[in-house]
Formats: structure tokens, C-alpha cells, sequence
């Protein structure tokens, strides 16, 4: 039951997610660090895909991923469409790994101590949901603010 809940949660806020990064205006924007904001929108998105790929496609399904958290966070410049793809196959592998996930795997402990102390996978996954959610929220900060300024200077 709470696996069908969490497939649904994480379909419609990985789709908020790609509309969000769709929607910026200017692909520049996607990659800039303005005043006290210490992430681009571009590289909260790429730490969200490393992170769902890592502890949801590598760990509970077994789909090869080497992450380079580092990376997530230097990395500029990338094409707007080519983030929006890993996107896309990103959420792909997350629906389909979650949808293999069943009552008794939810109650196990997760295999990787990833928060400094023991939790059952179903917590675990309530947590990736809610760092999602949040940095999906910057990134809707972050382009709007961006968007705001790039209007500002057009008129």
C-alpha cells in the first residue's frame, strides 16, 4: 500500500521537478549563483538525479550508477535539454524500481547507513520523497527569481 502511495508521490513531484527546469527562461540562468543562493537550480537538479539514482535505481534496484556527489555541484553549463533527459530516465528508473518494492522490503533496514543511524527502507524512502520535495522548491525560488531579473532587464 505505502509503496503504491510513494510511486505516486514520487511520479508527480519528479514531473514538478521537470517543469521546473523546463520553465527556465533562459539557459543561462539554469547555472548561475546569485547573492546568498549557494546552488544553481542546474545543480540542485543534478544532485536530485544522483541522489534518486544512487539510493532508489542502484540500491533497492539493483541498476548500475556510479555517483559523483562532487560533480553534482561543479558541474555548469550542461544543456538545458540534456538535464531534462536525465531527468526523464532518471524518474523512469525510480517508477520502475519502486514498483517492484513490496510491504515486506519496506520494513526491512535500508542496506546503506546514509543518515548516521539505522532506518527501515519505508522510512528512508519518506525522507528521499521529502529532499525532493525541498530542493525542488529552491529550484523554484531560484528561476523565479532569475526569471524575474531577466524580465526586469527586457523592459
Amino acid at each position: 500500500m505505502l509503496s503504491q502511495t510513494l510511486s505516486k508521490l514520487f511520479q508527480r513531484d519528479l514531473a514538478i521537478l521537470y517543469r521546473e527546469i523546463e520553465s527556465y527562461k533562459s539557459e543561462d540562468s539554469l547555472w548561475i549563483i546569485k547573492e546568498e543562493i549557494n546552488n544553481s537550480g542546474g545543480n540542485l537538479a543534478l544532485h536530485l538525479i544522483g541522489n534518486l539514482r544512487t539510493y532508489i535505481g542502484k540500491n533497492l534496484g539493483n541498476i548500475p550508477y556510479i555517483r559523483n556527489r562532487e560533480a553534482e555541484f561543479s558541474s555548469k553549463n550542461i544543456p538545458k535539454q540534456t538535464v531534462l533527459t536525465m531527468i526523464q530516465e532518471m524518474t523512469e528508473i525510480v517508477l520502475s524500481t519502486l514498483s517492484q518494492i513490496n510491504e515486506e522490503r519496506l520494513a526491512k533496514i535500508y542496506e546503506e547507513e546514509v543518515l548516521s543511524y539505522e532506518m527501515t527502507t519505508e522510512y528512508f524512502l519518506v525522507h528521499l520523497h521529502g529532499h525532493l520535495t525541498y530542493h525542488t522548491g529552491q529550484i523554484n525560488y531560484h528561476r523565479r527569481l532569475l526569471d524575474s531579473q531577466i524580465d526586469y532587464l527586457l523592459h
